[in-house]
């Protein structure tokens, strides 16, 4: 191990010069600087508390918040994924946060730099827990992105995503071909819910759950000119 992670102060130089997303505590009091309040999503995306045993795959798995909280709660195995955030110079930030926190953690999360649609068993295995968070409203080819997600999955998928046009019953998809949504060029579709059920039925996963939604009830959705973030958390199982 690098023997700047023995000693706290060296540790907080190295959390001090990369530009993190995720927030997560590496012990010694130092919890990296995240954007994003991750340790709130626990509650939303309903985590299983105990993963004794099971193998999970973390899609988009970025500074790896999920993918060491999935090692601490006993999974047997954890294999990380991304490519666009990995990538120095293309993506929103590096693989950077990742390496330090699994060394800081003394983390036995593996990794692999692989493209979502490249995934298959041949590539990566099949996984008894999948999660795949924040990360369908980026790809471009959403039914595709499933269908790929679906075959890595042996048993659970965990999953949340932007959703839009919630105010119409049918399957529909909502296409940001610019900025559209949050100002971000690479946000790309947002499926309703109706869209969202029947394309997971269709890859395979007999049993979907939705049970968060950043929408309220109480607020008409039926104005299709305003893009607006709203965001679900789903469960499926095959």
């Amino acid at each position: 191990m690098n023997k700047s992670f023995l000693d706290p102060d060296g540790l907080r130089r190295e959390v001090s010069q990369i530009k993190w997303w995720h927030t997560i505590d590496l012990g010694h009091g130092i919890v990296t600087p995240g954007l994003d309040p991750t340790p709130q999503r626990l509650a939303e995306i309903r985590m299983p508390e105990d993963l004794t045993a099971r193998t999970v795959l973390d899609i988009g798995a970025w500074d790896g918040f999920f993918s060491f909280e999935a090692e601490r709660r006993g999974a047997s195995r954890v294999l990380a994924t991304d490519s666009f955030c990995w990538d120095s110079g293309s993506g929103w930030g590096t693989k950077a946060g990742f390496d330090i926190a699994r060394r800081a953690l003394q983390s036995r999360v593996e990794d692999k730099w692989i493209e979502v649609l490249d995934l298959s068993p041949e590539t990566v295995g099949v996984f008894d827990v999948v999660l795949f968070l924040g990360i369908l409203y980026h790809m471009k080819h959403p039914l595709l992105t499933l269908e790929r997600v679906a075959s890595v999955t042996g048993r659970q998928l965990i999953m949340q995503t932007q959703v839009d046009l919630v105010a119409i019953k049918r399957p529909a998809i909502a296409f940001y071909p610019g900025t559209e949504l949050n100002g971000d060029p690479t946000n790309w579709v947002g499926l309703n819910p109706a869209a969202l059920l029947a394309m997971l039925q269709m890859v395979g996963f007999g049993r979907v759950d939705i049970f968060f939604k950043s929408f309220p009830d109480d607020v008409p959705l039926d104005d299709i000119e305003t893009v607006r973030t709203n965001h679900v958390s789903l469960h499926a199982w095959k």
